[in-house]
């Protein structure tokens, strides 16, 4: 283990993911020092740049038009204060800053989008790198957002595609496979990954991770996102999941795509101290830091700044570029699947 591999099977990921909890995060923990520091985590900033009337009816976000939520909807934001808070997010540790905007997709022309590339032209003099997750694009578009200096493209495939219907019916699953296409077409690096905890099977995580395998290149960056339950979506009552089945996703993550940034992504509030120190010893390597995460709950920064150093772990400084892609040798589409 530990070159990248395209070719899992499904029956391969369900082995490592079923491994004894102790050999599991030994052999995430043994890949992940293959290509990234152990004593470092990388600090990430996550924005609304543009809050609710999603006209998506995803069954987790409270974004959604669809769903009656208490969260206070606004326009997109004026660039100055996009940059402030890039700014205070750079001086607080953070090298990446991304950008989130609840769209369906951009709108394709007018100043809306123009205001999103002037913002991201003037974050990226910050020397952050600048992720934007914007809704599904054309090539146009993520051409665009490439040129002005966008470095990461975050567009999650969620869960399975068999549970995905289950979860999201104003889209289907090719159409995030065709967005992620366009990133990669543009140049931009990818970051796609899923959430756990919204019902599904462990087969569904397997199948998420085994979709995310199979996009090739691997994804540069895949957060791993802990379900967080709002009032007025229709998860609001979900049951809570087994923390020890979020670190199995987190190590398999790790070993079977293990030149990818595994990213500690939302829900870390329900999580203790010891099950965020547990998925860093399985590989996760990054944190969102600041009191939201778009419009959820996030530890801040004081709280994160605590426990890095209760463990001995330092940030990545701004300015350290990730991992630059490596082709699998099948040419740079999204359902690349490598031959036995």
């Amino acid at each position: 283990m530990g070159e990248p591999r395209y070719d899992f099977s499904r029956e391969e990921i369900q082995a490592i993911y079923d491994l004894p909890i102790t050999t599991l995060v030994y052999l995430a923990q043994s890949v992940h020092r293959r290509y990234y520091a152990p004593d470092e985590i990388q600090m990430s900033t996550l924005l609304s740049i543009k809050t609710g009337g999603c006209k998506e009816n995803c069954a987790y976000c409270p974004q959604s038009a669809h769903h009656a939520t208490n969260v206070a909807a606004h326009g997109l934001l004026p660039v100055d204060d996009i940059v402030a808070a890039a700014r205070e997010a750079r001086d607080n540790g953070s090298s990446r800053f991304c950008m989130g905007a609840a769209w369906r997709n951009p709108p394709k022309k007018g100043p809306q989008f123009e205001k999103v590339l002037e913002a991201v032209r003037e974050v990226r003099k910050l020397g952050l790198e600048v992720c934007t997750t914007l809704g599904m694009l054309d090539e146009e578009q993520a051409q665009q957002l490439a040129e002005a200096g966008v470095y990461a493209y975050n567009h999650n495939l969620d869960t399975s595609p068999e549970y995905y219907g289950d979860i999201i019916s104003t889209r289907v699953y090719q159409d995030r496979l065709n967005t992620l296409d366009n990133v990669r077409k543009a140049g931009m690096t990818v970051c796609c990954g899923g959430i756990v905890g919204m019902g599904e099977t462990k087969n569904d995580r397997v199948g998420l991770l085994h979709q995310l395998n199979q996009l090739c290149p691997h994804p540069e960056s895949v957060p791993v996102n802990l379900l967080v339950k709002i009032e007025g979506t229709p998860l609001a009552n979900e049951k809570d999941i087994d923390i020890f089945e979020m670190v199995r996703t987190v190590a398999t993550a790790c070993i079977i795509m293990p030149t990818s940034r595994v990213r500690l992504s939302a829900g870390r509030t329900q999580m203790s101290d010891e099950a965020q120190a547990l998925c860093f010893m399985a590989g996760a390597s990054s944190i969102f830091t600041g009191d939201k995460l778009l419009t959820t709950p996030n530890p801040g920064e004081d709280r994160d700044r605590s426990l890095l150093q209760r463990l001995g772990l330092k940030p990545v400084e701004a300015g350290s570029p990730e991992r630059e892609h490596t082709s699998c040798g099948k040419g740079d589409g999204v359902a690349c699947q490598a031959a036995p």
